[in-house]
């Protein structure tokens, strides 16, 4: 892509109305637009980000046997009604409205009963399962407070997966398995070294549920953990018992504030039970389909990597979800320039071109404030030593290399 046919323009200060520092460089260097508070448009430089942080999700989702759906956010009232999560006494965070009809409908902060109603019309014998059923999808959740850009949304995207097996030991083999696939993702994005497991309620399904939690003074939630074990436990829970329980010294684990990127819980029968979800086992008899829910939001895991990977003059993003490989940026060398564009492109090396006018120190802070992985300036100067020099973005010392130089370290 040129940049001078990308619409969007980076911007020198940030926007007053916004306190996190990922929606402040993501507005500024143009990923995103703020529509209201907790509600953001994805222009193309973000689009890109998030595309790829769902392909990643997507694979390690397909590999545990995950098949994506896409359900509707338009929610009846009659399932919800069903398992006691319609009133606004149970849930809080729903966000009404009426059809032209008089209908009332809901749009979906989550999707347990829509999912479970969808599997009635499909499980009735114990030869149809397991299921395990994905999607990556709009959510909708009426916020009291968002002010954590991207990482709290009232609009925003999860992926939402549920399992559907015969028993418990199924269901917690299944668990173990997209636990072990959570950590692969949080690993490829590029904040696996921040990130841990965390021990957490489980309310009335099972003992414990489980978060997985970035280290970030931006976080909202405080966590206890434990480097040695490479595990935590989130405050909520935080009593001698589940340390006992955990095999956890007190004395020996951190207190950190963090953001929960994902979770998984264990639900029992509580929906099956509720809508009616049976399956005939073996010898003929009805029982409740035993279900688990596991969700990650893109969103906001595209906001924690920027609050917890940026540094002072902007983003910096893992190579793995970057917008672009690299940013070829033009000093007076248009012609060259163009031309090692024209082949990289021929290459499939994904490159954003800034052929703008503009000064040498105006490219290379819009370059720093995008956060590519790997910037590649053409000057008077680099092509007198016979190349580019070429710098990564989390690095301070730039090298000089040949266009075929370039073109091994952009493939490797």
């Amino acid at each position: 892509m040129k940049q001078s046919e990308l619409f969007t323009k980076t911007r020198r200060e940030n926007p007053t109305d916004e306190v996190s520092r990922n929606a402040q460089l993501l507005i500024r260097a143009g990923f995103i637009h703020k529509e209201m508070a907790g509600v953001y448009e994805f222009l193309p430089l973000g689009l890109r980000v998030l595309r790829k942080i769902e392909a990643i999700i997507r694979e390690e989702m397909d590999r545990i046997g995950g098949r994506e759906v896409f359900l509707s956010a338009l929610q009846n009232p009659e399932m919800w009604e069903a398992t006691n999560r319609w009133s606004d006494d149970a849930v809080d965070n729903w966000f009404k409205t009426h059809l032209k009809n008089g209908t009332e409908v809901g749009l979906g902060f989550t999707h347990e009963e829509p999912i479970t109603a969808i599997m009635k019309q499909h499980i009735s014998s114990y030869r149809d399962l397991p299921v395990y059923s994905y999607q990556i999808q709009t959510k909708f959740r009426n916020e009291e407070r968002a002010k954590s850009g991207i990482m709290r949304g009232r609009e925003f995207l999860m992926k939402d997966l549920y399992s559907f097996n015969e028993n418990e030991a199924d269901l917690d083999a299944f668990y173990e398995r997209c636990a072990e696939a959570y950590t692969t993702i949080f690993e490829r994005v590029g904040i696996g070294a921040i990130t841990f497991k965390t021990f957490a309620s489980g309310g009335i399904f099972s003992k414990y549920s489980h978060e997985f939690q970035a280290l970030s003074d931006a976080g909202e939630d405080t966590i206890y953990l434990s480097r040695e074990k490479n595990i935590a436990v989130n405050e909520e829970v935080y009593t001698d018992e589940v340390l006992s329980d955990l095999g956890l010294d007190r004395a020996a684990l951190e207190k950190k504030t963090s953001i929960e990127v994902g979770n998984i819980f264990k639900l029992g029968t509580r929906f099956s039970e509720a809508l009616g979800l049976f399956y005939m086992d073996q010898s003929g008899r009805a029982k409740p389909v035993v279900m688990g829910s596991y969700g990650i939001g893109p969103t906001r895991l595209m906001g924690t990597i920027v609050e917890t990977l940026c540094d002072d003059r902007g983003i910096v993003w893992p190579k793995s979800v970057a917008p672009f490989r690299a940013h070829l940026l033009s000093l007076g060398e248009d012609r060259v320039a163009l031309l090692w564009y024209e082949k990289l492109a021929h290459l499939g090396i994904d490159v954003l071109f800034d052929d703008r006018e503009g000064s040498a120190g105006e490219k290379f802070a819009d370059s720093d404030l995008i956060g590519i992985p790997y910037r590649i300036v053409l000057s008077k100067r680099s092509l007198q030593h016979g190349g580019a020099e070429v710098k990564e973005r989390s690095k301070s010392e730039a090298t000089m290399c040949s266009f075929e130089e370039v073109v091994n370290l952009l493939k490797s």
